[in-house]
């Protein structure tokens, strides 16, 4: 993928750079695996808002993308390379050689007309799922599973990826994109190469309104807001002490750089290493 930049006609192109979309084969989706997607604009079962600065945005439906592999020890074809919605990577359509069609997300390299397999048998080539034992060493995974038959459910961004390090006994030492070092079983599958679409984070949408099309409504700062509306609040013009103002604080009472993970969470153990946190 690559990104197109705009000549700056109006205030929003100036800095707007999109990207081309060359490397989409297939605009419309594959109807039998598509369902419809209701939005919630951050509301809960009661209605109350459990979520900020969700609402709006463009109507979707929701691709079923295959993180198990379900189909094991059969070659599939690549038929098609195409847009998601609901996610920042690309995903491929697969069709496999009795006629299923499936979805994967699709990996950088992957292109029409390959073919890819899940087992362990599979070769170690990009958009081949096998488990962690089989994986060699230093490879770039990503969708790996947790827990065996859970579905992948980590390195699934666009651009991520995570790396074998080591196996120990029935564990494998992974490390996460955010620098961690995690124990998985190495029965738990994973997909061979780095997720596709890497230039994602160089995306600048250029105005306003086209986060409005993505669902994200507006962030006001709580210090513009009123006492009574959030802790921040108050003061005669940018107030930092009095005025309903004190620590910095979230209407729930987190500060910067409270930690949310449970102490003794039981998933600790499987934790080798911590990830890299910036210097103060």
């Amino acid at each position: 993928m690559a990104l197109k930049k705009f000549k700056p006609t109006t205030p929003s192109n100036r800095y707007k750079m999109l990207p081309d979309f060359s490397d989409i084969t297939k605009s419309e989706p594959e109807k039998s695996l598509c369902r419809p997607l209701k939005k919630s604009g951050g509301r809960n079962n009661r209605g109350r808002i459990t979520c900020r600065h969700r609402g709006g945005g463009h109507k979707r439906k929701y691709r079923l993308i295959d993180f198990k592999r379900t189909k094991r020890d059969v070659a599939a074809t690549v038929k098609a390379i195409e847009y998601d919605p609901n996610r920042s990577a690309r995903i491929a359509l697969l069709q496999y050689e009795d006629g299923v069609k499936a979805y994967i997300i699709a990996p950088v390299g992957l292109e029409v007309g390959a073919k890819v397999k899940a087992g362990e048998g599979a070769a170690p080539k990009p958009g081949n799922a096998m488990p962690l034992s089989q994986v060699p060493l230093g490879s770039a995974i990503h969708n790996v599973e947790l827990a065996p038959g859970k579905g992948g459910c980590i390195a699934r961004s666009a651009g991520g990826s995570a790396t074998l390090s080591n196996r120990e006994g029935k564990y494998a030492l992974v490390k996460l994109p955010s620098g961690e070092i995690r124990k998985i079983n190495a029965a738990c599958y994973c997909t061979i190469g780095r997720v596709g679409n890497i230039q994602h984070g160089d995306v600048v949408s250029g105005k306003a309104g086209r986060t409005r099309w993505l669902g994200i409504r507006p962030t006001v700062r709580g210090m513009c807001m009123n006492p009574v509306d959030h802790p921040n609040g108050g003061g005669e013009g940018k107030s930092k002490s009095g005025g309903g103002r004190q620590h910095l604080k979230s209407p729930w009472g987190h500060t910067k750089g409270q930690k949310t993970r449970q102490k003794h969470k039981p998933s600790n153990k499987f934790i080798v290493e911590r990830r890299k946190t910036k210097r103060r």
